[in-house]
């Protein structure tokens, strides 16, 4: 994926969480999912078993793609330029900031 090449897409037309999606989304992901990322944490610091957390964790997954989706239908331009930003320079913020301010202004948190 270049600079300026759109961000891929899965079957629900939402993008697909590569790193570069989830770094550049991470100030949305904080703010938006942050009920759902403290109860998961909460379940993992009272029982390190897996297995008691696993609904707690698909809803944060749940809140994460659903976000993302909502993101890119909203800024899908300026999303792709700074997802494609973040990905070229491998996940470097501060090569991508002029990328990451326009993302914010068309989606502000």
């Amino acid at each position: 994926m270049s600079a300026g090449m759109a961000t891929s897409l899965d079957a629900a037309g939402g993008p697909i969480p590569t790193s570069a999606v989830l770094t550049a989304s991470s100030k949305h992901i904080g703010a938006s999912c942050l009920s759902e990322n403290v109860a998961f944490l909460k379940c993992k610091q009272k029982d390190p078993n897996p297995e008691k957390c696993l609904e707690k964790g698909q809803q944060v997954t749940r809140c994460v793609l659903h976000l993302l989706k909502d993101l890119h239908q909203r800024c899908t331009k300026e999303m792709d330029a700074y997802v494609g930003c973040m990905y070229y320079h491998t996940n470097e913020f501060d090569l991508c900031r002029k990328e990451q301010q326009a993302f914010e202004k068309a989606c502000p948190l």
